[in-house]
């Protein structure tokens, strides 16, 4: 496998619903890339797990419209590779 340089992406729109100061969300921000900055795609891998459409429907904690989302950046683009 080549060690490709994995890039963090944040959809747009995808922290519309973040209710915090704007310096909290820099903060978030930068965690969620300094936790994955020197992880390999091995790595990133083995903490993953698939989920189910199936158990999205069930989940009581996700809204229709969060559903929707959801479902809509999955299908969206048939190469994105989410996990």
């Amino acid at each position: 496998m080549t060690n490709k340089e994995m890039k963090i992406e944040f959809a747009p729109g995808c922290f519309d619903k973040f209710e915090g100061t704007q310096e909290e969300l820099d903060e978030m921000v930068a965690e969620i890339q300094t936790l994955f900055a020197n992880m390999t795609p091995e790595e990133l891998e083995s903490r993953s797990r698939v989920i189910s459409v199936d158990e999205l429907l069930e989940d009581d904690s996700i809204s229709d419209d969060d559903l929707e989302n959801i479902l809509m950046a999955v299908t969206s683009n048939p190469n994105r590779n989410l996990q």
